[in-house]
């Protein structure tokens, strides 16, 4: 899928779709095109170990097999019951809930109506040349571990338009979503153009009916330094998107042949597009940093310097009239050891680059910085759960609670539901509360979480919550995902990017 990835590197690979467990939460770094995911470790076997025990156990008292088992509420809550005995007391479940279905059901119901928009999900374009995915999928049918995938053609589709309305509407308690895309130097790589978000964004919220409010809402990309990118950026514009997003390392996609890297903060470029936005009534930048470990520094040294957050503070000081949104909140330390990170917390107290993001608002005096949690969420909840408790309250205690966005980068994570249960139920442990002086993120339905879920993007892109869901509750989208609770509703449990081999959990049906 990407320049970043050696032929070695993708061998070495497999698409997440073909691991043989779909479990509730995934028990391994599932990763999109941007890292090299860690292969599964000893904690996260452990984990999956006693997920499948779980569901063999209460499944079968209730009558499930393990597929029905977890596709319940009572089988999500066994995988975060399951990743406290192997991590600690870290997320709020009780063994009980996992084992009496009315409970969970009951608890899942009263969540259904919180607020929440997802501000950072993908799919991919219909003529998209990134079919690396592909490949893997009739690799793996060929050598016979899955007769099924040798008997037919595969196909993107679960990367496209179709499945990520499954996934994020029907699949999760999301509300509102934002559709982004990702550039490339070679026009054809981009995810999705400028006029396909748009073109997206219209079609689901036709289809909606909502009135007053959109389901679905869209970036435009910006590439400053690239051949005619103020033109292609006023054009961008036209499409009326309710934000832009930018990537100052360039070409993401191909970093090997990035021609074009920026910085935020470069007055004679950058700049510019600023005006544009302005002019056009945008406020909202959002801007991908991070997810460039040491290894990837070690490939590509030449784009270090436009990765990190160094020139997010002068941008936003010089301009106040926009909002300046860091994507992944600029975590630096995905596809490696997660024990590598959460020393580096515990001996210093802070994390590579999330930290400096954090200390932005004091250091240059601005409240127009923000942090999206989108990839360092789900990456650190599967990785090492005290890394993600580590970064919410090192966030929430820099930026404020007002200023930490909720996203998922669904779809290659699966369907956000997954990632929602883990902050409902996620607490800061008490001696990290007590050493670090974070504050407790308090109860699923709380104003902390409720704040980061919805409240702070609705802000952002002038949402009225209350307004909004009475609308909603009245559209088509919302008459859909009754009708399919109503008969049954089946999630997937797939996760849509790449995991590390071999396959060493046993043989393919």
């Amino acid at each position: 899928m990407s320049g970043l990835l050696s032929d070695k590197e993708l061998a070495e690979l497999i698409p997440s779709e073909l691991v043989p467990y779909n479990t509730p939460i995934p028990t391994q770094i599932v990763a999109s095109d941007e890292y090299y995911p860690d292969p599964q470790n000893e904690k996260q076997r452990e984990v999956e170990a006693r997920v499948l025990a779980m569901a063999d156990d209460l499944g079968g008292k209730q009558g499930l097999d393990r597929r029905r088992f977890f596709q319940s509420a009572a089988g999500m809550a066994a995988s975060f019951v399951a990743m406290n005995e192997v991590y600690g007391p870290i997320f709020e479940v009780s063994k009980v809930e996992a084992a009496t279905p009315a409970m969970a059901q009951e608890r899942a119901n009263g969540l259904k109506d919180q607020f929440i928009m997802d501000m950072h999900t993908h799919f991919l374009r219909d003529d998209t040349r990134i079919m690396n995915f592909v490949a893997m999928r009739n690799a793996v049918g060929k050598a016979g571990w899955n007769k099924a995938l040798a008997e037919k053609e595969q196909t993107i589709e679960d990367l496209k338009y179709g499945n990520y309305i499954k996934e994020v509407f029907l699949d999760s308690d999301t509300k509102i979503a934002l559709i982004s895309s990702a550039p490339s130097d070679i026009e054809q790589d981009w995810f999705l153009t400028n006029e396909q978000m748009a073109q997206a964004r219209d079609k689901v919220n036709a289809h909606a009916e909502t009135v007053n409010h959109k389901r679905l809402m869209s970036h435009i990309i910006f590439t400053p330094g690239q051949p005619g990118w103020l033109e292609k950026l006023q054009a961008g514009l036209e499409l009326k998107p309710d934000s832009c997003k930018g990537y100052t390392v360039g070409d993401n996609t191909h970093k090997d042949i990035s021609r074009y890297p920026w910085r935020l903060d470069d007055e004679k470029l950058a700049y510019k597009g600023y005006e544009l936005m302005v002019k056009a009534g945008i406020k909202n930048v959002c801007v991908h940093k991070g997810l460039f470990p040491p290894s990837v520094e070690k490939q590509f040294p030449n784009l270090r310097g436009f990765a990190d957050v160094a020139d997010v503070g002068q941008a936003a000081k010089d301009w106040p009239q926009l909002n300046f949104v860091v994507y992944h909140s600029a975590y630096r330390h995905v596809g490696g050891d997660p024990a590598v990170a959460l020393a580096e917390f515990e001996r210093t107290g802070r994390i590579a680059w999330s930290s400096d993001l954090a200390d932005i608002p004091a250091q240059y005096g601005v409240t127009n910085v923000y942090g999206d949690v989108g990839q360092l969420f789900a990456t650190t909840l599967v990785a090492q759960p005290r890394v993600c408790a580590a970064l919410m309250g090192t966030l929430i205690k820099g930026l404020g609670v007002d200023h930490v966005n909720w996203g998922t980068d669904a779809v290659w994570t699966g369907s956000p539901q997954w990632q929602i249960e883990g902050l409902r139920r996620l607490e800061i442990p008490e001696d990290m509360q007590k050493k670090f002086g974070f504050a407790p993120l308090g109860p699923a339905d709380g104003e902390i979480k409720n704040t980061i879920f919805g409240k702070n993007n609705a802000r952002l892109y002038n949402v009225d919550p209350k307004k909004a869901m009475l609308d909603l509750k009245r559209d088509k989208l919302a008459a859909l995902k009754a009708e399919y609770d109503k008969n049954g509703a089946e999630p997937s449990h797939m996760r849509y990017g790449y995991v590390a081999g071999p396959l060493d959990h046993g043989v393919f049906a």
